[in-house]
């Protein structure tokens, strides 16, 4: 039974589950990101007026950034195409990194954008590192790749030794196997006069507010 065990163990090793083919960004946990990814970060200069940022749950939500009245985020990318195999059926989205969202994969993503209309008095954003495709100026645009092609209460396989992030898609977080998950959010008070924040395409979850809402794997 003991060497049943063991060889189980070697199978289990052996198997072990890598991040899939593509180029692509996720949201950088407290935790840090995956070895060999690179890193940025954006700092949107938020409503100076009456400012309602939030970010939920406002105690213990595992984002790495600084979150007040206005909000940096850091992201980890995969800028290197190479990877374990295609991603998986199921409902959530990523970020998108190197101008398309894995359209030669059988599996395909669609694509879309939230585009958030920030501060107009004196803009701070700024940038550093790498970052998701989008236009980070005055203004910030970014990019993502989304898929429904499964079911998110089917668990998936992705890699279990580190905390991630996901994006939420239409439907409640995508199941991982051996990860627990919970659904975390971010709230950006944008420009208030003449506002014009949109999305397009396929995007991750949101509110009108641009409250994005994310999957948190643990």
């Amino acid at each position: 039974m003991e060497n049943i065990f063991i060889l189980f163990l070697m199978i289990a090793s052996a198997c072990a589950v890598g991040w899939p083919n593509g180029r692509y960004s996720l949201p950088k946990p407290k935790t840090g990101c995956p070895s060999e990814w690179a890193e940025g970060w954006r700092y949107q200069d938020n409503e100076d007026s009456n400012n309602i940022n939030s970010v939920s749950p406002s105690i213990g939500h595992h984002f790495f950034g600084t979150f007040g009245r206005n909000t940096k985020l850091y992201y980890c990318t995969k800028t290197t195409s190479s990877g374990s195999g295609s991603w998986p059926s199921g409902n959530y989205c990523f970020a998108r990194y190197g101008g398309s969202c894995l359209s030669g994969f059988t599996t395909r993503f669609t694509t879309g954008f939230i585009y958030w209309d920030d501060e107009d008095n004196a803009n701070a954003n700024s940038k550093w590192g790498v970052l998701p495709n989008g236009v980070y100026d005055r203004n910030t645009k970014i990019y993502y790749c989304c898929k429904s092609d499964g079911s998110p209460y089917s668990y998936i396989n992705l890699p279990t030794s580190k905390p991630f992030y996901l994006y939420k898609y239409t439907s409640t977080c995508q199941r991982v196997r051996g990860m627990t998950v919970r659904e975390e959010s971010i709230k950006m008070d944008d420009e208030d006069n003449q506002n014009n924040s949109s999305d397009g395409g396929t995007h991750p979850k949101k509110t009108d507010t641009t409250e994005v809402y994310y999957c948190y794997y643990s």
